[in-house]
């Protein structure tokens, strides 16, 4: 990849992972991805969705490579390779054991959601009817987050539960996959209130490309989705924002209601968008897959912005939290 390309990084995807993705990542030049390792599954399920990625780092070692720290993106680029960076979309893996946050950090684990959409241990998610905020559990398991460095994601929780989630930590967290409700009224979107909030405490929202959170759906336009970006940089500043595309490619139709219904329910949980589409939504002519990534350089600079700030967006923002989150925290 051209040093002339921005640092690219994308802070979420969920692929049916194969060489031709990890392909199409150094073809559309992408440097690092955080990718989701658990959903609903236990600390047991976790290790074995490790131990799977370890035979896909043995498989395609030229293409992708395990990124623990922040340096791991420049080493990534420098080899003509793609970080892969773990997270959970669930604190499901840690149990009722505060010292499997630790553990999982070793792990190479670097992100956290508190909730999916339901109500956790932690914290509740945007699919409750109410929402009582940070838990007990969850004050103590951000604190311990927040001492090895295991970033707090609430990108599938809801509202008082997240902005508890800001004031309770003594770090920045990170909504890695949603947009601004303004824009689209999504029940996983958020509100004006929640990203300046985000903002103010130096957290980082990557913007989701997933079809359910984009006005139109998939049919929404690249020309819209930068005009959401330049107004959303006005509201918040540029600092806060990056892409999570949440880009869940390759994936069957039973994977998305594995993602809703996990174990906890015997019914189908149609989730975002209807019973009409209850699998995966096409995604937007503009951004199929990884290759598509430069569409959004392009798009981004016809709604006004410098290249300078094209690469912020594209993935320095993103770098720039790495560097200040994923090591353990500084006693001084």
């Amino acid at each position: 990849m051209s040093d002339q390309a921005p640092i690219r990084i994308d802070a979420l995807q969920y692929g049916n992972w194969s060489g031709k993705i990890f392909q199409q990542m150094r073809e559309g030049g992408v440097d690092a991805v955080h990718v989701t390792i658990c959903y609903h599954g236990n600390f047991r399920d976790t290790v074995t969705n490790i131990e799977d990625w370890n035979r896909l780092f043995e498989r395609h070692a030229d293409l992708i490579v395990h990124g623990r720290w922040a340096d791991d993106v420049h080493e990534a680029r420098r080899s003509d390779r793609t970080a892969i960076f773990f997270g959970f979309q669930n604190c499901s893996p840690i149990e009722e054991d505060i010292g499997l946050v630790e553990i999982c950090h070793a792990l190479g684990v670097r992100f956290m959601q508190l909730s999916y959409n339901n109500q956790s241990l932690l914290a509740t998610g945007c699919y409750e009817s109410e929402d009582p905020g940070i838990t007990r559990m969850g004050r103590a398991v951000v604190k311990e987050m927040n001492r090895v460095g295991l970033v707090v994601d609430m990108s599938h929780s809801a509202e008082r539960s997240t902005l508890d989630a800001i004031e309770v930590s003594e770090r920045p967290i990170a909504i890695t996959h949603a947009n601004p409700s303004t824009w689209h009224p999504a029940r996983r979107n958020k509100s004006d209130r929640l990203l300046t909030a985000l903002a103010e405490s130096g957290g980082m929202l990557g913007l989701s490309l997933y079809p359910h959170h984009l006005l139109g759906g998939s049919d929404c336009t690249l020309s819209s989705f930068c005009t959401m970006v330049a107004r959303l940089v006005d509201k918040i500043g540029i600092s806060h924002v990056g892409i999570g595309s949440d880009l869940c490619q390759d994936q069957p139709d039973s994977v998305v209601e594995w993602m809703r219904s996990g174990r906890w329910t015997k019914q189908v949980d149609f989730g975002e968008g209807s019973q009409d589409n209850a699998g995966f939504p096409s995604q937007p002519q503009w951004f199929r897959d990884n290759r598509d990534f430069p569409n959004l350089d392009q798009g981004l600079a016809s709604a006004g912005f410098s290249q300078q700030e094209v690469a912020m967006i594209a993935g320095q923002n993103w770098l720039d939290f790495f560097e200040r989150s994923f090591g353990p925290r500084s006693s001084g």
